[in-house]
């Protein structure tokens, strides 16, 4: 089972490790499996920008960024070179190690799960 690590761009949440998240899973699954806060409101189609995150370790055990998420990435708030989409983030690997952050989640509109 992979092992992803979530931080917190707002540090006063503590950082949650998930150690059995399954390959085939995105990382928008992930956070909803495990009551992990981030918004998302296309319902994970890659249709918005909500569930915007950074890959800080572990791209490599990601499905590849597709020209449609980059797209959307474009419009998130602050988005940088190890921006993704959690939708999007699909874990190819069972032995993945994967670091995430989230972005401070008060300055975007979505759903909560």
């Amino acid at each position: 089972m992979a092992k992803i690590t979530f931080k917190f761009e707002d540090t006063s949440i503590p950082t949650v490790v998930v150690e059995n998240a399954e390959e085939g899973y995105s990382i928008l699954e992930v956070t909803e499996d495990f009551d992990i806060h981030l918004n998302h409101n296309c319902g994970g189609v890659c249709a918005c920008s909500t569930c915007h995150i950074y890959v800080n370790k572990g791209e490599d055990s990601l499905e590849e960024i597709s020209d449609k998420e980059e797209d959307f990435i474009d419009r998130a708030i602050n988005p940088r070179l190890e921006s993704r989409l959690a939708c999007q983030c699909i874990i190819l690997d069972e032995d993945a190690v994967i670091e995430v952050e989230i972005p401070d989640q008060k300055r975007i509109i979505g759903h909560e799960h």
